[in-house]
Order: C-alpha cells, then sequence, then structure tokens
C-alpha cells in the first residue's frame, strides 16, 4: 500500500495564512471533515504530511518507498481520486501547468521531471482563505452524501418543524442526526441543503436552521439562533445569534447574540457577546482581503468576505469589525469602534486606545487555562510552533 503524502506547497501555506500557521492545510474543516478524512475516505493508504519546516514538529513526514504526493490544497472528488490511483511511478498528473498529484521514491520532491498525465477535470482548489467558506455547502452535501450512506438517523422528536422532503417511516433523507444528539423546539429547512447533527451535539429550543449546515460532534446551538446555509459548526462549538456560511474548526464560541457571516474561524477562539463582522461593503464594491505574502490587501472579485480569525484569539463584548477583517493567532480585541481590517498575531488592545503586543509567557497561561476547560493541553511541539509563529508576527506589526 503506498504512503499518500498531503503536500503543502509554499506557495498555498503562505496564502493559506492565519489558519495555516497552526496546522497543515490537510487539517482544515470543510463541510463536516477534514481535508485528510476525505482524502483517507476516498484514496487508501498510509497517511503523512509534507508542510512548513516550523509545523513538522508536530506533523512529522513519514514517506515509504512508494509515495503518492497529493497537494492539499486540492479538494477530492471522485473523478480526480481515480486518475491518482492510476498514477505510475514517475508520473505526475497535472491540470494545465499545475500538478496535482505524482508518485515517486522517498527521495521525491518535485514533479517537473515527471511524465505528465492530464486530469480529466479541472480540479476545485483551494488557493485562498476565503475558499473555504466559498466551497463549504458543496463539501457538506458530499460529506452527508458519504457519512450517511446505508444508515439510519436517529428520529426527530415532535417538538421540532422539518420543511422539506420526508418519508414517514424513515424521517428526512436530507437530515441525519446522531446518536446521542438532541434537538428539540427547533425548525429545521432541508428543501436547500442537508442538516447534518453529530453525535452528542445539542440544537436549543426557539433555533432557526436552514441547510446545508453540519454541526459536529459535542457542539451546541442556543435558544433562538439563526443558522444559515453552507455553516459548519466544527467540534465542541457553542453557538448563538445569527451565522451565515461560516465556517468554525473547532473548539471555538460564538455563543450570544451578534452577526457572523461568509467567515473562518479557527480553534480555541471566542467571539462575545453582541460582537457583529461586516460581510458587505455599503457601496457594494468588491473586496480587497489581506494576503500575508504579498504583505498587502490582494483584489479579489468577492461581494462578501467576513471575519478570517487564526487560534487562540479573542473578541470582546459588543464589538465591531469591518468588511473583511484578517485576524491572527493569539489576538485579543476589545473596547468601541472599528479596528483595522489586518491585525498581526500576538496583538491586544482596541481601535481607540491602540494596540500592543502579546507576550508568550502570557499567551500560554491563557490558552493553558482554556485549553484545560476541554481536557486539553498544549505540547511541547506547540511550544514551539507558537514562538516561531511569534518571530514571524514581528514583520507585520
Amino acid at each position: 500500500m503506498a504512503t499518500i503524502v498531503l503536500y503543502d506547497t509554499a506557495e498555498s501555506h503562505a496564502d493559506m495564512l492565519p489558519l495555516s500557521y497552526t496546522r497543515p492545510i490537510g487539517e482544515f474543516r470543510l463541510g463536516i471533515t477534514t481535508l485528510r478524512e476525505k482524502w483517507e475516505r476516498m484514496l487508501p493508504g498510509s497517511y503523512t504530511y509534507l508542510t512548513a519546516d516550523f509545523l513538522r514538529r508536530k506533523y512529522k513526514s513519514k514517506l515509504g518507498r512508494d509515495n503518492i504526493f497529493v497537494r492539499s490544497a486540492v479538494y477530492p472528488e471522485p473523478a480526480v481520486v481515480e486518475a491518482i490511483k492510476r498514477l505510475e511511478v514517475g508520473e505526475a498528473l497535472y491540470s494545465d501547468d499545475e500538478w496535482i498529484a505524482f508518485r515517486g521514491t522517498r527521495a521525491t520532491r518535485d514533479a517537473k521531471a515527471f511524465r505528465r498525465i492530464s486530469c480529466p477535470v479541472k480540479p476545485v482548489m483551494l488557493r485562498f482563505v476565503f475558499d473555504i467558506f466559498l466551497n463549504n455547502s458543496r463539501a457538506i452535501a458530499d460529506d452527508f452524501e458519504a457519512l450517511t450512506a446505508g444508515r439510519r438517523s436517529q428520529p426527530l422528536s415532535l417538538s421540532n418543524t422539518l420543511i422539506g422532503p420526508t418519508n414517514s417511516r424513515e424521517g428526512s433523507p436530507n437530515l441525519f442526526i446522531e446518536e446521542g444528539a438532541r434537538v428539540e423546539g427547533a425548525i429545521l429547512n432541508v428543501e436547500a441543503g442537508p442538516i447534518y447533527i453529530g453525535k452528542g451535539a445539542e440544537v436549543m429550543e426557539g433555533s432557526c436552521l436552514r441547510g446545508p449546515i453540519a454541526l459536529c460532534e459535542g457542539s451546541k446551538i442556543n435558544m433562538g439562533a439563526k443558522i444559515y446555509g453552507g455553516t459548519t459548526i466544527g467540534p465542541v462549538c457553542k453557538v448563538g445569534g445569527e451565522l451565515n456560511n461560516a465556517v468554525l474548526f473547532g473548539y471555538s464560541n460564538k455563543a450570544h447574540d451578534g452577526f457572523l457571516g461568509n467567515a473562518v474561524i479557527g480553534e480555541w477562539c471566542n467571539i462575545g457577546a453582541g460582537a457583529n463582522a461586516s460581510n458587505l461593503k455599503n457601496d457594494y464594491a468588491k473586496i480587497r482581503v489581506w494576503n500575508y505574502p504579498r504583505h498587502t490587501f490582494m483584489r479579489t472579485d468577492l461581494q462578501f468576505c467576513g471575519l478570517i480569525m487564526g487560534d487562540h484569539s479573542k473578541v470582546g463584548i459588543n464589538s465591531m469589525f469591518n468588511t473583511a477583517s484578517v485576524v491572527g493567532v493569539g489576538v485579543n480585541i476589545h473596547g468601541s469602534g472599528f479596528p483595522r481590517t489586518f491585525i498581526p498575531s500576538f496583538s491586544e488592545g482596541s481601535p481607540s486606545a491602540g494596540f500592543t503586543d502579546v507576550s508568550l509567557d502570557k499567551f500560554f497561561v491563557i490558552a493553558d487555562r482554556v485549553m484545560e476547560r476541554r481536557g486539553m493541553k498544549l505540547t511541547k511541539e506547540d511550544y514551539a510552533i507558537f514562538q516561531d509563529i511569534f518571530d514571524a508576527a514581528s514583520q507585520y506589526k
């Protein structure tokens, strides 16, 4: 069996900051599962990563004699996966002038010298952080079909209202409730896409959900929440208020009223009560968003883009964000007014009083305190990775 190497190119890693500061791209959650979990489901093998040097402390590369290198930013779809399976040693799968995958030995790192094979379809590629929410609805539907095939959902309580296709004996083909989940007094609309409720998750009374939505294991939707399509609430998250096409990777909270739309939030973040993040400019102009490798704001063709937030960042009550704000790792924002639309990692402060650096010692104290509540803690590898992120942040301040 071949070793499958999820390969973060230097370009992809840089364009996916700040979310790629703390994880390989294969660990990004898209739809219900991570990209790695999708590849594992479709392409059997022994999996490993080839990612940024500083991340290899935690995500070590374990290459074999026979390796299939897969560009980790590629979305796995059947035609692409089948073409990869057919690769022989010394062959590379290309779409136009971009390699998608190649097969080689332990010493292989480059596809250029390999015999080119044309990909039968143009793959979906996650090039920038906003591609996560742009592709999330499709990913939820794909994951839902794969994860629920041949299985029966737990019954939906009669206290709920279900809108959409139903089967009198088996519920709805677009609704799946895993074991231990609790849904009471909610309105669930599955006409436009499926709703997946993970193990031990809870949807509280008065909530309105319009699919496609993924509520992952152990997460909660608080009373009266309004959740629109294209939203993923990762494992052990708590959300409330209004969310639209937002992706929370996991272990993050936006538990109270306030709006979050067309957004991507990393792990261990907290967004306080009444916080709102714009996703549309007042003049309806196309959006510019901060790009790390360019050290400036890049033009996009997007009409909608909200908050992009790296791991372990916190937002105080009633905070406000302008359209397409990018917040790094370990940031603490509070106070009134709009902060600027790019806040470097390890910054603390408010729009009115300004921002200062967050020391690593202070960051580690808070991170340890937050993670202990979930029975988790930072590893020695994590400490070293955050030191590297801290050092890199100075060039943006």
